[in-house]
């Protein structure tokens, strides 16, 4: 393999690694934000405050993710080669994006403007389900390669030598780091300055995610999944 090749492959990994510490990232504060969801009434402030924060992980996911995608069909050696991902996970992608766009908006939007607002509850509901089934199929597709790529992003490489012909491994780890400390800063700043529109949420309790709602869920992730299983 020539230097120059070394080099693309090199960012094609650095892309892959970034991508996964945000996405334990955007995981962990998902799963805060989905704790919250039973008992709002006494959690809002924790919701609306997790809620912001994930915001910024969010969209630093979405660039990396959307980098990979413009470099792989604008024709780049090194993604190609690298191939896209399964076809279930970029048909589910779109939904993904537009579903947690659209839950984090509506969240926001709803933080300024406060209960009243009927028509952004809905949105917000809506959209928080159909978020839930895809995050769900997309944590499954990728639940085992993530612990992987991080550890391996933070392991010592091996010297390269004449025998084994080993690389260093992809450089800018403590940018990749950095980008996500980043991303949690300037999240966390915009959800202290909108931690006091939470205060006319305390103690509410309009609408829900319904039974039915869950189950809908439920059986989207489990089509997907047996969809997933069947293919490997």
């Amino acid at each position: 393999m020539t230097e120059r090749a070394r080099g693309e492959s090199s960012g094609v990994v650095g892309n892959e690694r970034l991508t996964a510490l945000i996405g334990a990232v955007v995981l962990v504060l998902s799963v805060a934000e989905i704790a919250t969801v039973p008992t709002l009434g006494s959690l809002i402030v924790a919701h609306f405050f997790v809620g912001v924060l994930l915001a910024g992980p969010v969209v630093a996911k979405t660039a990396s993710t959307g980098w990979r995608f413009i470099r792989y069909y604008s024709g780049d050696p090194a993604y190609r080669r690298k191939g896209p991902p399964r076809l279930l996970l970029r048909v589910m992608a779109p939904v993904l994006v537009v579903s947690t766009i659209a839950l984090i908006g509506s969240g926001i939007a709803l933080a300024i403007t406060g209960p009243a607002p009927e028509i952004l509850i809905r949105v917000h509901v809506v959209s928080f389900l159909v978020w839930l089934a895809t995050l769900a199929v997309h944590v499954f597709a990728y639940v085992r390669r993530v612990p992987r790529l991080i550890a391996d992003d933070w392991r010592r490489p091996l010297p390269r030598t004449r025998e084994n012909g080993a690389a260093p491994g992809p450089s800018g780890r403590r940018m990749r780091l950095a980008v996500n400390i980043a991303a949690l800063v300037l999240a966390a700043i915009a959800a202290v300055l909108l931690l006091p529109t939470a205060a006319p949420w305390e103690g509410w309790r309009g609408q829900a995610v319904t039974g039915l709602g869950v189950l809908a869920v439920a059986v989207c992730i489990g089509t997907a999944v047996a969809v997933m299983l069947k293919r490997r």
